[in-house]
């Protein structure tokens, strides 16, 4: 069963991979929504719907009517097909990876393990002498609800939910009911959520939620891609290119150093994406802690707050109202914008080679690129790529703007803006698979490419002036804007200029020797070092932090 991953809806349609956060053996998933009382449909059956649009030009008049009856409706069953979002529809098998996170099921279930890990906790503590601590059985018991949090589960949460109309009361009323059976923990049922607002659970669940959707889906997609782009450098290291600056012909480079500066911006942005700290508060209603100071006034309840949520892997944020501020949420998702605007720009850039002729792109039997034109095979896995990076981070943008902002000690506006993390994260993981499935279609095409070269023999005016100007040649520059700007150049006439110019013989040979295809610097050498260079940028691929994410990464590190 699919928990979908930008709206929370739960289909019966798919099966998906859980992973730990789901026991192997799921049972058949009923749909939680609900319309007319009905229980896995949306019935339309007495709906009768008239649609009638008028277009006037000159003297005809165009009346178009839609009709939809009784007799002609349908019923629709929320699925791929009925999905209002394309993530949980068309593109749903290529994003469902981050729905055991980024889902309601995903919230849930760390609701479910944030209130568990809370009340295992106060067993700890000797001054909260009400809550003894637990034998290994109670314990194992309690672990046994997180481990085992089923699909079943999660609809049982939302039943609850139906009558409460709270989301994070259901979640301790299941616990409760959950826990009644096991004696030690029954005796304790009022523990759960104690001194706790629904943020000290909401802000915690949603941290993990990133955390764990970061460090198992986006960052090993992230870390491929860079490793695909290093492989497409490397490969085409010597490949000699045509430079554009203003879309005009420029000085030349390699292919392989072209892409190898797209690898090291995307390292460079992933190691800032690295570092910032998931956050997570505890203090109760106003964040400061009145309820507990009232109940155990001896306790150092500030103490054990960081204790708790430094246990769960976050980093604690003393100075809270009754919500974590997110600004943490905002650094991370402007840093992954910025990711996304790096892949943007490569994304462009392989489309115009790919328009130059400089790549082809193997074609696949039975695909179709046009729906007129048989010819074509169109660049769309870059398009796609580039579409929904710009939907990720609108998205994303909107989220770091809104979420910082809450009045006074706390409104809602941030409750169903967090609701829609899955969206920016979602667009941009179909975007980065497309940009992987383009990369795999592309091959060079070098006689383009030398073709190019040998029309550009002007470019070699940047040189011979510099090379002029060492040994006091006047007026170099202007020599050869004279000879160049706005002209055809050949091969021919930049040699009969070279062998004009009083230079010394060693310097004039070196200029004689000098074409387009060898004029490329030290593009070669940086081509083939991208490997060392985004290893020491992600310093020896380990991307750690102590209450951040934790990731082992970089182009030699995930096999």
């Amino acid at each position: 069963m699919d928990a979908m991953v930008s709206s929370g809806v739960l289909t019966r349609n798919n099966t998906p991979i859980i992973s730990h956060l789901q026991p192997k053996n799921l049972q058949t998933l009923k749909s939680i929504s609900r319309f007319n009382n009905t229980k896995n449909t949306h019935h339309f059956s007495n709906a009768s719907f008239h649609l009638s649009t008028t277009f006037s030009g000159g003297n005809h008049v165009f009346k178009q009517v839609v009709n939809i009856s009784k007799d002609n409706s349908c019923e629709f069953e929320l699925s791929t097909l009925t999905a209002l979002s394309p993530l949980d529809g068309r593109y749903w098998g290529k994003v469902k990876d981050l729905a055991p996170y980024m889902s309601e099921y995903g919230l849930i279930y760390f609701r479910v393990l944030v209130e568990i890990k809370w009340l295992l906790m106060l067993s700890q503590i000797p001054e909260v002498i009400e809550v003894p601590s637990f034998s290994a059985e109670a314990r194992f018991y309690l672990q046994g609800i997180i481990d085992g949090f089923s699909m079943d589960d999660a609809l049982e949460v939302k039943k609850i939910e139906r009558v409460t109309n709270h989301d994070v009361k259901a979640v301790e009323y299941f616990l409760k009911q959950k826990c009644q059976s096991q004696p030690e923990i029954a005796k304790v049922l009022e523990f759960f959520h104690f001194a706790c607002t629904s943020e000290d659970i909401n802000n915690l669940a949603h941290a993990l939620m990133l955390k764990e959707a970061m460090t198992k889906v986006m960052f090993p997609i992230m870390d491929e891609l860079v490793k695909a782009i290093c492989k497409i450098a490397k490969a085409n290291a010597s490949i000699s290119m045509l430079s554009r600056t203003h879309g005009q012909p420029a000085s030349p480079t390699t292919l392989g150093k072209e892409m190898a500066i797209f690898a090291v911006r995307l390292s460079r942005e992933m190691q800032e994406i690295s570092r910032v700290k998931m956050m997570g508060k505890f203090a109760g209603a106003v964040g400061n802690y009145n309820a507990h100071l009232v109940a155990y006034p001896n306790i150092s309840w500030p103490q054990v707050a960081e204790e708790f949520v430094t246990s769960l892997g976050l980093m604690f944020n003393p100075y809270v109202t009754q919500i974590e501020t997110h600004d943490y949420m905002a650094n991370l998702y402007y840093a992954i914008i910025r990711f996304n605007n790096i892949l943007i720009d490569f994304d462009r850039d392989i489309w115009g080679y790919i328009s130059l002729g400089y790549f082809k792109q193997i074609t696949k039997a039975g695909e179709i690129g046009s729906s007129t034109m048989p010819h074509k095979v169109n660049p769309i896995d870059f398009e796609n790529s580039e579409g929904n990076l710009g939907k990720a981070n609108e998205d994303l943008t909107y989220l770091s703007m809104k979420l910082p902002i809450s009045r006074w000690q706390r409104d809602l506006t941030d409750s169903t803006v967090l609701r829609n993390m899955g969206g920016g994260l979602g667009h941009s993981l179909l975007a980065y698979k497309s940009s992987l499935q383009g990369i795999g279609k592309l091959q060079v095409n070098a006689a383009r490419l030398s073709e190019d070269l040998n029309q550009a023999w002007e470019v070699l005016a940047e040189p011979i002036q510099t090379v002029m100007r060492r040994y006091g040649v006047p007026e170099p520059y202007e020599k050869l804007k004279e000879l160049t700007r706005g002209r055809a150049v050949t091969k021919e006439r930049i040699r009969e200029f070279i062998e004009g110019l009083e230079l010394p013989k060693e310097a004039k040979t070196h200029l004689m020797k000098l074409t387009p295809h060898s004029y490329v610097g030290a593009a070669v050498e940086l081509a083939e070092t991208v490997d060392s260079a985004v290893n020491m940028i992600n310093g020896s691929a380990v991307f750690e932090t102590e209450t951040g994410i934790s990731i082992k990464t970089g182009v030699n590190s995930l096999k």
